[in-house]
């Protein structure tokens, strides 16, 4: 039996706020190869996560601490939907289907949540970066950021 104890997020915690991604996970799979992918990941605000999709593969992710924003876009990258998720809104998780453009936006540092995927893990599949949305890196990230905190359905990014 594996128990994950508030120690192991407030750990988690720690390691994001120094990392320079402002993110860290902790994988409970025992490898790439098993069929169930399971990990823990702690967010702060200045975390980013590009948007993507993944093609053959559903994932179901469950707020356990703090708040998120859940986008979800079109082909364009015009906003559909944004959904709260987490501490304080009537949403404790989702499951995003395949073929579906979206990204979560962390609204509290150390916000965490449980990340559940079908495997084996295929790096070369595994997911799809939105071409329309700035790579990680990138300079033009903070300005996509500050606006994916705030957009309405129905905005596209303006480069």
């Amino acid at each position: 039996m594996k128990l994950f104890t508030d120690t192991l997020l407030d750990d988690l915690t720690s390691q994001a706020s120094a990392s320079p991604r402002g993110r860290a996970h902790h994988t409970i799979h025992a490898s790439a190869a098993d069929p169930i992918q399971r990990f823990f990941v702690v967010a702060n605000q200045g975390s980013y996560f590009r948007p993507h999709l993944h093609w053959t593969k559903a994932e179901l992710v469950v707020a356990v601490r703090g708040q998120f924003d859940i986008l979800i876009f079109d082909a364009t990258g015009q906003i559909q939907d944004r959904f709260p998720l987490g501490h304080g809104t009537p949403n404790v998780a989702y499951e995003m289907q395949p073929g579906t453009w979206h990204t979560l936006v962390t609204l509290k540092d150390g916000s965490s949540f449980l990340e559940v995927k079908q495997g084996p893990y295929d790096p070369a599949v595994a997911v799809d970066f939105a071409p329309w949305a700035p790579a990680e890196g990138s300079a033009e990230v903070p300005r996509f950021q500050d606006w994916l905190r705030t957009a309405e359905v129905g905005r596209i990014f303006k480069t």
